[in-house]
């Protein structure tokens, strides 16, 4: 028999060296090289044939309902993953810290044992007592909800195989280390060792694994890239400390549709699902006001009706000022050049203030027509009817041009009661009770515009009129 020799192997590249180095050198990346176990030289009388663990057989002799889901009572939830989860499946949810990851898996554990599931949920950061606090507080208390605080992997082998639960939740799996593999709690070699094993233990028991991971300062999972390869879905959890609403974002799911998006709102008696959104999105007042204009983004697959607000000051001094909040700033500077230029709207010696209502992102280019008209609207002081809805988006010529989802935005906007749509010609099929007005360009929606104004006047629209027409001449 030939002698094990021994390796190094970088956990990030896997590059593998003879001796241990500081610096990996395929990747340039500092402490990530680690011993590896002996391996043998693999010579022609070395080798080994072994039969296979199972035979392939023809795809139509497959069972189904194999990984058919059965839901988790929260319903938004349910509707990114794809109708529940998965029996033998892992989902990893991440999100910054107290964006409320614990309260929603706490619910979920709940309303799985109401339905006569078990469930063990597994906190690596938090003692017993203090899971059982929150279950009190929000009502989650439940006999089949077990709960163990270990840091221990094997012990959370053991807890998932004595207990045998149907949802086994680990709070979170960067809490969580072996005495077998080398490295410091949380760090790459760790975090993948915890979760290959968390992984072979829930498909080997058909149990439904839900991990709970941190994020870097940037966003992005904390750990090593491959931890998101390894598990089948991968939940991104937003939300904003000053605002209740919260949203589960899907980003990766082996079992449905990995672009839907769940929300849900954050209160003191925990957490519930909002299955219509859009309310939350609008300013609620009497009468419209200048510099407002309305919108229908997709989020996912789901519409979403959302307020842009604009004002526009006299600069105290030096250069215009610009602050943006919610929208993306890069598009906001292109829709004020397009005004400037196309429109002639002297927009760009002023202020700039750009806004959403309710803490709401607009990352969807259709919006762009909205911010459009939200600085027109400002910038003749003209107020645009709360009924019309604006959906386009704006092309450096000048030009509008379609978006997806179309027909689904306008049904949105008929089901919220809005009455009138400005989009890009040559696009969308007019729903019943909907006006519809189609622009090919960002001159002819300013001509839109003052039509709509024309239908709901004010006693100073005609100055304001007269304003917004020199430009869209």
């Amino acid at each position: 028999m030939t002698k094990p020799r021994v390796q190094y192997r970088c956990s990030e590249c896997h590059h593998v060296t003879a001796k241990w180095v500081g610096r990996c050198p395929g990747c340039a990346t500092w402490g990530t090289v680690n011993q590896v176990a002996g391996v043998r030289a693999v010579g022609a009388t070395a080798r080994r044939h072994r039969n296979p663990l199972s035979q392939a057989v023809p795809i139509s002799f497959i069972e189904p309902q194999r990984a058919r889901h059965y839901p988790t009572g929260v319903d938004e939830l349910d509707r990114v993953l794809g109708g529940g989860v998965v029996p033998g499946s892992v989902t990893l949810l991440a999100g910054d810290p107290g964006v409320g990851k614990s309260t929603l898996l706490l619910k979920v554990a709940y309303s799985c044992a109401r339905a006569g599931r078990r469930a063990l949920y597994i906190s690596g950061e938090e003692s017993a007592g203090q899971i059982r606090m929150r279950a009190d507080r929000t009502g989650c208390s439940h006999d089949e909800v077990y709960l163990a605080a270990e840091t221990d992997l094997h012990a959370v082998v053991d807890h998932i195989a004595s207990i045998r639960p149907e949802l086994v939740i680990v709070d979170s799996v960067q809490a969580i280390s072996s005495i077998d593999v080398d490295g410091v709690i949380g760090g790459v070699t760790q975090v993948r060792a915890v979760t290959t094993a968390l992984t072979a233990a829930a498909k080997t028991a058909g149990v439904a694994l839900i991990l709970v991971g941190h994020v870097t300062k940037d966003g992005a999972i904390a750990g090593p890239r491959a931890l998101e390869h390894l598990v089948d879905v991968v939940l991104h959890f937003e939300g904003d400390r000053n605002n209740p609403l919260r949203m589960v974002r899907g980003i990766k799911n082996r079992f449905g549709a990995s672009d839907e998006v769940g929300c849900f709102r954050l209160h003191a008696g925990g957490i519930d699902g909002v299955t219509d959104p859009s309310g939350l999105f609008l300013e609620q007042r009497v009468a419209p006001v200048p510099g407002t204009a309305i919108t229908v983004t997709l989020d996912g697959k789901r519409p979403l009706v959302g307020e842009v607000q604009a004002l526009l000051a006299t600069p105290s001094g030096g250069s215009p000022r610009r602050a943006v909040s919610g929208i993306d700033h890069a598009r906001a500077a292109m829709i004020t050049a397009v005004l400037e230029k196309h429109a002639r709207l002297s927009i760009a010696v002023s202020d700039v203030y750009l806004s959403t209502v309710g803490g709401m992102r607009l990352t969807d280019s259709s919006s762009d027509l909205a911010v459009a008209v939200a600085l027109a609207s400002a910038y003749a002081n003209l107020a645009v009817p709360t009924s019309a809805v604006m959906i386009g988006e704006v092309g450096l010529a000048g030009d509008l041009r379609r978006v997806t989802g179309m027909e689904r935005r306008l049904t949105e906007a008929v089901r919220r009661g809005f009455t009138t749509a400005l989009i890009p010609a040559g696009c969308g099929t007019a729903p019943p009770g909907l006006r519809i007005l189609r622009a090919a360009t960002i001159v002819a929606a300013l001509q839109h515009l003052l039509d709509i104004a024309e239908h709901h006047s004010s006693p100073s629209a005609p100055q304001s009129i007269g304003r917004l027409a020199a430009g869209a001449q």
